[in-house]
């Protein structure tokens, strides 16, 4: 499977804002962000003309690279949202959001999506009493997600319960650290996605 394995922090310099990709290190002093807050490359200092189509380009690709999502599987995902009878920016937003590597990361199982995603390829988890290890796996409200008994000793989960109540978990998600559980209420409205993107320039982008 393709994926991107670049230095991240190249790409929130690209963004020109903290995407947060590598878990603890965004917070502290050693994020490159903090020295070069401008974009890679020559001319990453120099005066970009922003016309309305690099504002939407630079909005999708900011989601992408958010939630680790290659192009391919992102336009899939719009063009499922446009199907909806519903907003289809918060629709897209809604589906991303849903992700199991997502959840595992928005309930504290991990520090970035990038290591949720590896430790549920690994198979350390199960959705409903089953075993699941595709990251892009979509959960739905009412479901259960729990660590493998025999992964409850490894050390993420073991971290993970000692700086349980560090992170904040959004109100749709129930995380129950002492038993590696997490209770998914319900799918996530717009108003409680924290992620910082302009969904609707995504749209009129792939609108065209």
């Amino acid at each position: 499977m393709a994926r991107y394995t670049g230095a991240d922090c190249r790409r929130c310099r690209r963004e020109k804002m903290k995407l947060f990709l590598k878990g603890s290190k965004c917070d502290g002093p050693k994020c490159p962000f903090e020295s070069r807050p401008f974009p890679p490359g020559q001319h990453g200092r120099g005066r970009t003309k922003e016309t309305e189509y690099l504002l939407q380009l630079r909005e999708k690709q900011k989601a992408r690279r958010v939630y680790g999502v290659l192009e391919k599987q992102f336009r899939g995902y719009y063009e499922e949202a446009v199907a909806k009878q519903a907003k289809t920016g918060e629709v897209l937003l809604q589906i991303l959001e849903s992700r199991l590597d997502n959840v595992v990361y928005r309930a504290g199982y991990a520090k970035s999506r990038d290591m949720a995603r590896q430790l549920v390829k690994h198979g350390h988890f199960t959705v409903n009493g089953k075993k699941v290890d595709i990251p892009s796996y979509r959960v739905s409200a009412h479901d259960i997600i729990e660590v493998r008994t025999k992964s409850k000793e490894i050390t993420p989960f073991l971290v993970a319960q000692g700086e349980a109540g560090s992170k904040t978990v959004p109100a749709w998600l129930e995380a129950i650290p002492s038993q590696l559980k997490i209770l998914v209420h319900s799918l996530p409205a717009r108003q409680v996605i924290d992620t910082q993107v302009q969904e609707q320039l995504i749209v009129e982008l792939y609108s065209k």
